[in-house]
């Protein structure tokens, strides 16, 4: 029966996970130089634009439609036909199935998004966004089906993933991951040019991220229930926990807790306690944040610099792994007297959750990277990715955008500067100066 109180809800939360999708865009766009900002931010809004069309054609259809053999589902809700304002007891008995949709199609939206801290600075935009378009289809969907989708494989398996760790963390963190290491490090990698720009706008998008984050997990008992409250608040208690443990390792290992590091902490506290906030208590989620940020740490510091990939915005440190560990916590921690829809973890007497959970991130990482290396080579071959690195060092917001989030910081003298120690660039061959620092004009 259809619930108002529960549809007020839930159409509160899809609108607080839309808004995650342009948080992480001033969270990215603050990390990467000012050079690159405004390819940064519409890279992320490209794929806002892409999913939400994607999805009411077949996306929703795909993950959550009439399932296919376990690893999909049909075409029968193609266009959202069959879905209309009747709830699925399936999903969410008492809201509408349209609305359910809507609220899963956020999740869609963000996660690809999620992928551009891999491969910044250094893709074609026209390349990035058939990638996008053919991951949400061929990665995002069947993996949302397989974890939450009635049929799915690991579904049928019993594995946990609340709000996401498996689906929407892991998957686009170990995307982010190969896209990184397909594409080669950046061309100024190890400069000390690269460095977060705009340390204000990093904790803006953290702002939207943590704020717009309680709908995306408490939003997830479909629901507001007792359930969402809990959700809400351990997701809350998680986040501090691992900003504040990120803080000490940081200050511990190099003399000085900065605030972009407390902002990235916090978000690896949100990506850890995503799968289990439906199923821990207050008690797991401090043990999940706190270890969360300190992994997290040193995956985007250590790790990084000893295998030397130039994951440019920590996808992989702060999502692929941060979801990794939320996920098999999620199977050490979790407890029935929090949801008795759900399974006790290890902690509580049940190994065997444990093990479905670890079954669930392997397929999640294999697949991910499977499908995310082919799906690359697929568009470099039809189109190629890379940009050139005479375009790489002038910036890509001139160079593909003819914009410039900072008209003041490009002069003539900058631009002669770096075109001066290069060969003439074969895209861009005219860098012309108009009245104004504002009317610079690539000419492609």
């Amino acid at each position: 029966m259809l619930n108002s109180g529960d549809m007020a809800w839930i159409l509160a939360s899809s609108a607080l996970v839309l808004l995650m999708t342009p948080g992480l865009a001033f969270f990215y766009g603050g990390l990467v130089r000012n050079k690159n900002v405004i390819t940064t931010l519409y890279q992320v809004f490209a794929v806002v634009l892409i999913v939400s069309v994607q999805w009411v054609i077949f996306g929703y259809s795909l993950a959550f439609g009439p399932d296919v053999h376990h690893v999909i589902g049909d075409l029968q809700w193609a266009f959202f036909n069959h879905v209309g304002g009747a709830p699925d007891p399936n999903y969410a008995p008492t809201i509408p199935n349209e609305l359910y949709g809507t609220f899963q199609m956020m999740f869609a939206i963000i996660t690809p998004a999620l992928i551009v801290g891999g491969l910044a600075e250094r893709v074609k935009f026209s390349s990035f966004l058939l990638f996008i378009t053919l991951w949400a289809t061929f990665i995002y969907d069947p993996l949302a089906h397989w974890v939450w989708g009635v049929g799915g494989w690991l579904h049928n398996m019993g594995i946990l993933d609340f709000a996401g760790g498996t689906v929407v963390h892991i998957s686009s963190g170990i995307s982010g991951l190969i896209c990184a290491m397909y594409l080669g490090k950046r061309a100024e990698h190890g400069s000390p040019s690269i460095k977060a720009h705009n340390v204000p706008m990093v904790l803006l998008g953290v702002a939207l991220l943590w704020f717009g984050w309680f709908g995306f997990n408490a939003g997830s008992a479909a629901a507001a229930n007792e359930l969402s409250v809990s959700a809400f608040l351990v997701t809350n208690t998680a986040t501090a926990a691992a900003a504040l443990a990120w803080m000490l390792v940081e200050r511990l290992m190099t003399g000085h807790a900065t605030l972009v590091g407390a902002s990235a902490g916090a978000v690896t506290g949100l990506v850890a306690i995503t799968p289990a906030c439906g199923y821990v208590n207050v008690e797991g989620a401090l043990i999940i944040g706190a270890l969360g940020g300190v992994i997290c740490y040193f995956s985007s510091t250590l790790l990084k610099g000893h295998f030397g990939y130039d994951d440019a915005l920590d996808a992989f440190g702060g999502h692929g792994i941060g979801g990794t560990w939320g996920a098999i916590a999620t199977g050490l921690f979790a407890t029935v007297s929090v949801n008795s829809g759900g399974a006790n973890g290890l902690f509580y007497g049940n190994p065997h959750q444990a093990v479905v959970q670890l079954i669930g991130v392997a397929a999640t990482w294999a697949f991910s990277a499977i499908g995310t290396f082919i799906l690359l080579k697929v568009v470099d071959l039809l189109m190629g990715l890379r940009v050139t690195e005479e375009e790489e060092k002038i910036g890509l917001d001139i160079v593909l955008h003819n914009e410039n989030a900072y008209p003041e910081t490009l002069t003539w003298d900058v631009a002669a500067s770096v075109l001066g120690s290069l060969k003439r660039p074969s895209v861009a061959p005219e860098l012309r100066v108009e009245a104004t620092a504002s009317a610079h004009e690539t000419t492609l």
